[in-house]
């Protein structure tokens, strides 16, 4: 079945463990036994710093090290996945540091066999530039004047280099996938844009600077289609700051009207968080961090007037990423704990989505086999949830209208096939 897009995709987090434990070894990065995390080298296999070249000729510390990178062997029995899960991307995530392109590739392909025509991908492109100029600046609460100082000591002047990044990864993606040849992958078909992802966790003048970064980029180059704040919604710098953080949106959006956003909120359950806050971060969202969708949304109905938020969020045409397996992993929400069909019931527009495919050992066509078996949608709701996916993408316009055309076309073909409806 044609799938459309997926709209909610962490680059580092779609790649499985496998393939980063073999770039771990090319890379010579070393493994610490105690707590199974990559470290650089030199290595020290005395002190329990191997290679990490010997994870592959071990198939126990192999395992073990796949088990720790990722949800595989989980026990979600005995409890919700949320620590163990974003723990893994502080033991692998030195193994992505020189793959951009090979995790386009990976990504691109898991995509085509999936039917998924178009993905939009969260990534720090900047490779923490953004970052450390806001660390240098410091907080002002004058966000005027925190702006024209990342303005004036370098930020634009570092972004430059911000484009030669993305094409470098984008041509060894194409030439991996044989584009442009006879031998081309069906990989090549598929259709990437970026999202800047903003760190929320860290400090309020680093958050800035990149959330600045992310309006930035969008303006300056036509792949980066909007951005979005990541790092769990429930650590303690995201909650104490998330009404900052939408201030500090809406003060940018102001000068940058025409740059789209697209947010996590409410990726939060009750034994996460103190119960005040699972009941502002969705419309705060929409209302103030001008978000056009909304990542997860899984607490709506804590929220301060759920009725009347979700009335709005239709009204407004505001689509809800929808993360099922993502949503299981993390926080333990399954079948009718999830708010998939009160957001049908009210007319919201939603999409699957895959969050973190290889962390999560899940793909799309997973992501609609468990939207059938756990939430029991019928046929005409996945096909809608498909064609949403591309309607509601950031994609530019004759880029949507395209992808479009060609997903009727293809849903049309396999309709006839199949005797689907």
């Amino acid at each position: 079945m044609p799938k459309g897009g997926d709209l909610h995709n962490h680059l580092g987090g779609a790649v499985y463990a496998e393939s980063m434990v073999g770039w771990a070894s090319t890379d010579g990065l070393c493994l610490t036994l105690a707590t199974l995390s990559l470290s650089l080298p030199p290595c020290a296999p005395a002190s329990g710093r191997p290679a990490a070249s010997t994870i592959v000729q071990n198939s126990d510390l192999y395992g073990k090290v796949v088990d720790a990178w990722s949800m595989r062997n989980f026990d979600y029995s005995r409890q919700i996945g949320h620590n163990h899960f974003f723990d893994t991307f502080g033991k692998f995530g030195l193994a992505n540091n020189r793959h951009f392109g090979d995790m386009l590739a990976e990504a691109s392909a898991r995509a085509a066999t999936d039917h998924v025509a178009y993905l939009e991908l969260m990534q720090t492109l900047d490779g923490g530039i953004a970052a450390g100029l806001g660390a240098r600046a410091g907080f002002n609460a004058d966000f005027a004047v925190m702006r024209d100082q990342l303005l004036r000591t370098g930020l634009v002047d570092s972004l430059r280099g911000v484009r030669g990044t993305i094409d470098a990864a984008e041509s060894r993606r194409l030439a991996q996938q044989h584009c442009g040849t006879a031998m081309a992958d069906a990989a090549c078909s598929v259709t990437i844009r970026y999202l800047y992802q903003v760190l929320r966790g860290l400090s309020p003048e680093v958050v800035f600077a990149q959330i600045l970064t992310g309006f930035e980029l969008a303006r300056k180059d036509s792949r980066v289609v909007g951005f979005n704040l990541v790092m769990p919604e429930d650590a303690a710098v995201p909650m104490r700051d998330f009404s900052l953080h939408m201030s500090m949106i809406d003060y940018l959006h102001k000068l940058y009207p025409d740059v789209h956003i697209t947010l996590h909120a409410g990726e939060l359950v009750a034994s996460l968080v103190p119960a005040p806050g699972l009941t502002f971060h969705i419309r705060e969202s929409i209302e103030k961090g001008h978000a056009e969708r909304i990542g997860h949304g899984v607490d709506v109905l804590g929220e301060t007037d759920a009725d009347g938020l979700l009335k709005m969020m239709a009204a407004r045409h505001v689509l809800v990423e929808i993360a099922l397996t993502s949503n299981t992993g993390i926080l333990g929400i399954r079948g009718a704990q999830h708010p998939l069909a009160t957001y049908l019931k009210y007319g919201v527009p939603v999409a699957l989505s895959t969050d973190d495919q290889g962390v999560s050992r899940s793909d799309m066509t997973h992501e609609y086999l468990r939207a059938v078996i756990d939430q029991h949608l019928d046929y005409a709701t996945l096909r809608q949830m498909a064609r949403n996916s591309l309607m509601y993408s950031f994609a530019e316009a004759a880029m949507k209208e395209r992808l479009l055309r060609e997903f009727d076309a293809a849903m049309g073909r396999f309709e006839g096939k199949w005797g689907a409806r």
